[in-house]
Order: C-alpha cells, then sequence, then structure tokens
C-alpha cells in the first residue's frame, strides 16, 4: 500500500489553527489533499491530527481520518518522523501495510501532483532513503551576515568576503513540502538529512515557509499570480 500522510496538529500559536485556515479560496490542508488526490500515487491519503475541526475539514477535503493522534505526539516540539511512524504504525495494527509512505505538508499548497509522482519515482532509482523537493538560496550563503544587538554586523566567513559570488558553491535548502520513503526507514530513528536523501529540484517561486502572518500574505500574493499568470 502507498500511503501519503497529512501530519496537521490542532495547536499553532504563530497564526490560530493554521492548518485549516482558508488560503486562496479554500482551507490550507485542501490544497495538500487535492495534490495527493490528483498525482494517483496513493491507495490511501490520510490526515494524522488531534483536532476534531481539523479532522472534518482534511475529510470534507477527500482525505481519511483513521485514528485520532495521541497527545504524546501533538505538541510544539514533536519532530516528524515520530508522528509518520506512528501512522505507519497505528495502520499496520488495523491490518494495512505501507510500503511507501510520503509525508506531506499540510500548509503546502504549491506542492503538485507532478512532483510527488517525480518524488516516487526517485525513491526508486538508486538508493535513495529519503526523497525531497529543494531549492536554490537565492543569495550565497557564505557571504551570510551576523548582525548584533546593537545594529553592527560581521560576516559568518569573512575568508570569502573577496570571492565572486559565482565562485561560491550554490547552496540549496529543503523546500519543505513532502518527504517520500520506504515505511521501513520511517520507523528507523535515522536523521532525514542523513546518507541517501536525494534533493528534487525546484524552482524558487514555488517554495514559500508559512510561519508568520507576513509569510502568510506573501504566499497567497505569490499564489495567485502563478495561478493567474499559469506560471510553472
Amino acid at each position: 500500500m502507498r500511503l501519503a500522510v497529512i501530519p496537521a496538529r490542532g495547536g499553532s500559536k504563530r497564526i490560530p489553527m493554521k492548518n485549516i485556515r482558508v488560503f486562496c479560496g479554500k482551507p490550507i490542508i485542501a490544497w495538500s489533499i487535492e495534490a495527493a488526490l490528483e498525482s494517483g500515487c496513493f491507495d490511501r491519503v490520510i490526515v494524522s491530527t488531534d483536532s476534531p475541526e481539523v479532522a472534518d475539514v482534511a475529510q470534507a477535503s477527500g482525505a481519511e481520518i483513521p485514528f485520532m493522534r495521541p497527545s504524546r505526539f501533538a505538541h510544539d516540539t514533536t519532530a516528524t518522523r515520530p508522528v509518520i511512524a506512528h501512522a505507519v504504525e497505528a495502520l499496520a495494527d488495523k491490518g494495512a501495510i505501507a510500503t511507501d509512505v510520503c509525508c506531506i505538508y499540510a500548509t503546502a499548497p504549491f506542492v503538485r501532483p507532478s512532483d510527488l509522482r517525480d518524488g516516487l519515482v526517485r525513491l526508486h532509482q538508486g538508493n535513495a532513503r529519503y526523497v525531497f523537493p529543494v531549492t536554490r538560496f537565492e543569495f550565497p550563503v557564505q557571504r551570510a551576515l551576523r548582525r548584533k544587538s546593537d545594529g553592527r554586523v560581521e560576516m559568518f566567513e569573512p575568508a570569502f568576503f573577496q570571492t565572486r559570488s559565482q565562485d561560491l558553491e550554490e547552496a540549496w535548502h529543503d523546500a519543505g513540502q513532502f518527504y517520500w520513503a520506504s515505511a521501513a526507514q520511517w520507523l528507523l530513528d535515522a536523521p532525514i538529512y542523513g546518507d541517501g536523501a536525494v534533493g528534487l529540484e525546484l524552482p524558487r517561486h514555488r517554495v514559500q515557509d508559512i510561519d508568520t502572518e507576513e509569510d502568510w500574505n506573501y504566499a497567497q500574493l505569490l499564489f495567485e499570480l502563478l495561478e493567474n499568470e499559469h506560471i510553472s
């Protein structure tokens, strides 16, 4: 069984009930659910939540709620891997054995069905343990500045002060949208960024963290632009 798990706990301090807040016309979690369903990758698309409100919205959007997430996996500090591992084990207890599992974040409206399909293909090529989308930093990280409390700045890496930007190694970061792995891999206590991690390249304009109100507003503007202009 190929499984999509969308973690979506009820608590959110900076953006209250962020996982079901309306984003460009529908609850933001609905974008992730619809991308998973449209991808054709999955036998089941489930949401792991501790919130009845989130569960109701998720079900209305087409996802399953086969269990409610225990409170021990619903803290601010709970990492992704234990939540997905719990989902795999909870379904196994019901006789549903997962093979490939994709964690899709609830606040990932830019994720596309084709990205999910590409991730699945890459998972079965070579020795990939995890596959997830990445994008380039827009500015060389080697030229990053540290700003002190008095406003003074200094370089993190002064050795690169004279180095031309085009001569610096390109740096990438996690797009924060989804993660493919085998069910067995999710059950291991192993870091996602460890050996065997494969990054799928995404353009920067389809990557946006949504952690603050400013992020949310910017993401909506960007999303609407991409939709209206049909930018890929």
